[in-house]
């Protein structure tokens, strides 16, 4: 039988954390400066299977069963986390578990995933899989979890995420708090941690500030979203929270040398990242008791570290490089590039100035992104049609001028190049997608 006092367990699953079987905080004594504030880590690489995104793989799972659903083979877009979770928990329940995620999640997270028995499938996509992509990790568990024997439990889009920081987070930082915390500060990636945990926090003290923390865009942190990023995220409910803070990779990863160093915390980047917005706005007062979850370890982002603190890496010899299957493909890169930075890139204020007068908008983006929230007198012309050669329901006169907009901005600029080569002479790229235009407050249709 399990006995936490003893910590004996009959299975590695009793290990999961509760308010019984927390995972520790340990307050911050040198890295925040405070002389009053008192500022808890919460260390989510206790674990058992090594980060916050254990909680979710569980519970994404216990309420599967719970629904009696037959589970035999699941599969998950993922950034890496929640994936090992959901591969360790589907070992223990002998289930076959596959994994989409971006090739630019880091190798090591990569590895332990192919070490830990999981069917990996590496994608062009962002580093937290972004809806609508569409060759991007979400919509490859789509298909996947459509085959027979196959079942995507969906973390971006299942309550049950939410609910596993509901029912384990909040309790336990109310508990080890003694019902004393003040502030609550999570980064932000599904919005499952500060959802689930600030909702379970106000309901015991209204009064709790809950704090989210983004990167900017572009960013270099895995696992986490920017802001324009999150406006298509299920789970963001900003005014659920108290505060959002935007931090920058030399922020975060400068902050996380000096949490090692002066601290002893094996943290990873998005636990800085998390610290750098609560040292930015916890105030420094007698009584103030903040708890800051730090989702998990350094060891996997090695790769990371080499790009943005690149002294601790010796030099090393120069392999010897191969030829690229496309000689040719760099002035490809290049052009997407120039092009990102041309004036052909326009903002969402100009988009809708455009709009107003007339001008066509095509919406490249899949009928599922469209059917979900859209421009009302968009036009949908997905990015593949468009890369077949297909100008059908396309304006007929190719001088005027077009709009290309998707999620991001990444899309409708491959969209603008291919609009071109087939003698549109007028195409706009919306600099930041829906998500941009979402975040201004622009009229959408859902």
């Amino acid at each position: 039988m399990s006995d936490h006092s003893l910590r004996t367990y009959d299975s590695v699953l009793d290990l999961l954390p509760s308010a019984e079987n927390p995972t520790p905080i340990v307050r911050l004594q040198r890295v925040t400066g405070f002389e009053h504030a008192t500022v808890y880590a919460k260390l989510e690489w206790y674990n058992p299977f090594g980060a916050v995104k254990d909680r979710v793989a569980a519970n994404l799972i216990r309420d599967a069963e719970e629904h009696g659903e037959t589970l035999q083979n699941l599969v998950e877009p993922t950034s890496g986390n929640t994936g090992i979770g959901l591969a360790m928990v589907s070992n223990n329940r002998h289930y076959g578990f596959a994994a989409t995620l971006s090739r630019e999640i880091p190798l090591e997270k990569r590895t332990a995933l192919r070490l830990f028995g999981t069917q990996l499938h590496e994608l062009d996509d962002a580093l937290c899989p972004m809806p609508g992509q569409p060759e991007g990790a979400m919509a490859r568990a789509a298909e996947l979890g459509e085959q027979p024997g196959w079942k995507q439990l969906n973390q971006y889009q299942n309550p049950a995420n939410p609910e596993a920081h509901y029912r384990t987070t909040g309790p336990e930082i109310w508990r080890q708090t003694g019902g004393a915390v003040t502030h609550f500060v999570a980064s932000l990636g599904t919005c499952g941690t500060i959802t689930g945990t600030g909702r379970y926090l106000k309901e015991q003290n209204p009064a709790v500030t809950v704090i989210g923390v983004h990167p900017t865009d572009g960013h270099d942190i895995p696992g986490v979203r920017s802001r324009r990023a999150l406006a298509l995220t299920d789970f963001f409910t900003p005014e659920a929270y108290d505060a959002l803070v935007e931090i920058t990779d030399d922020e975060a990863y400068a902050l996380c040398r000096k949490l090692h160093v002066e601290e002893s915390l094996i943290a990873g980047p998005s636990c800085a990242l998390a610290l750098a917005g609560a040292l930015r706005t916890v105030p420094d007062e007698p009584g103030v008791v903040a708890v800051v979850v730090f989702p998990d370890n350094a060891w996997k982002y090695l790769s990371s570290f080499r790009r943005h603190l690149p002294d601790l890496f010796p030099p090393e010899e120069t392999a010897a490089v191969r030829p690229p299957a496309n000689p040719f493909a760099e002035h490809l890169d290049a052009a997407f590039a120039l092009a990102k930075n041309g004036p052909d890139v326009i903002d969402v204020s100009e988009a809708k100035r455009l709009l107003d007068a007339g001008v066509p908008v095509i919406d490249v983006r899949n009928p599922d992104e469209v059917a979900r929230v859209r421009i009302d007198a968009s036009l949908n012309m997905p990015l593949p049609e468009l890369s077949k050669g297909s100008t059908a329901g396309l304006p007929g006169d190719h001088s005027g001028p077009v709009v290309t907009i998707c999620a991001a901005g990444t899309r409708s600029l491959y969209a603008l190049l291919l609009l071109k080569a087939q003698g549109y002479h007028e195409v706009k790229s919306v600099d930041g997608g829906m998500a941009a235009w979402v975040e201004a407050g622009l009229p959408t249709t859902r």
